[in-house]
């Protein structure tokens, strides 16, 4: 069932309220948010919006398609099992969506990006050089389509959004950010304690490579303004790891493939709905607009 498209969007004026919680925006927009729009800028608001539209069970069951509710098949025995709640309620629903209320590995991390940005089919993993030469190819997860918009959308967060600092002229790269808190000693999450990562994938129209880097409890400094997001910390590592990496593979960086210009087109998109409507942006225009 399609939930939204790309001109969907929600409203993230107000912080949003769920159960005893309230879910906010770490770099707040406060206004009616495409779709594109709330990827690009991480927007908790606009992302649980969308979370609840699509539903617990919908929710489950494309993350359990995705492989994130089981142990990665590949060549360790030190493989751990993801964690998820055994009750799958709304607010897990909402906290899932952004990035907490469960936990993977980095190798399903990496597996699920591969799968969304490739051709939608799940790839085998394998740590030897001929170890998939065997092996049937995986399950088709998404459609040719969302594989595509989703390669635009990690465009679209370099080009526009929170993972500049991850471009690297002439290798076309494409991310998502990722500032996870940890879970306290006495329960609940810790604020000061933080997971920061970036992963991407190039060149983002034939992805050939995905690169994840994760950095435990990062601090920030003056020449991060002090913030300690995947962003501000984990992007410009991944920028500095592609542009070695690029030469030592012989990939021959290229200058004229053009920019696909519908990340442009999305974000103006959201900025010309904005101008059209009188603020504030009612949440019951918005919230179900493109249900369908």
């Amino acid at each position: 069932h399609k939930i939204v498209n790309m001109a969907s969007g929600y409203d993230a004026t107000n912080p949003f309220k769920i159960s005893s919680f309230t879910i906010q925006d770490s770099h707040p927009e406060r206004r009616w948010l495409s779709i594109p729009e709330i990827y690009a800028y991480s927007s908790n608001i606009g992302t649980a919006k969308l979370a609840l539209d699509v539903g617990n069970r919908r929710q489950k069951e494309f993350l359990k398609k995705l492989g994130m509710l089981e142990q990665v098949d590949i060549e360790l025995p030190e493989r751990s099992k993801p964690l998820w709640p055994s009750d799958w309620k709304d607010i897990n629903t909402v906290t899932i969506s952004y990035g907490h209320g469960m936990s993977v590995t980095p190798l399903h991390l990496v597996r699920g990006i591969a799968t969304i940005v490739g051709d939608g089919y799940m790839p085998r993993l394998t740590l030897l050089k001929d170890g998939n030469k065997n092996k049937s190819k995986g399950d088709r997860v998404v459609s040719d389509q969302t594989a595509r918009n989703m390669r635009r959308l990690m465009r679209l967060v370099v080009d526009h959004g929170t993972g500049g600092k991850a471009d690297v002229p002439g290798y076309r790269v494409g991310g998502k950010t990722g500032t996870a808190e940890k879970i306290a000693s006495g329960g609940g999450y810790n604020e000061d304690s933080k997971i920061a990562s970036f992963i991407a994938t190039f060149p983002v129209d034939n992805p050939k490579y995905v690169v994840l880097v994760m950095i435990d409890e990062p601090k920030g400094n003056k020449s991060t303004y002090g913030f300690a997001t995947g962003g501000w910390i984990s992007a410009p590592v991944v920028g500095n790891v592609i542009s070695r990496m690029g030469p030592i593979l012989g990939i021959q960086p290229r200058y004229d493939v053009p920019e696909d210009d519908a990340e442009k087109f999305w974000v103006q998109n959201g900025k010309d709905k904005i101008r059209a409507a009188k603020p504030p942006v009612s949440e019951k225009k918005y919230y179900h607009a493109a249900t369908y």
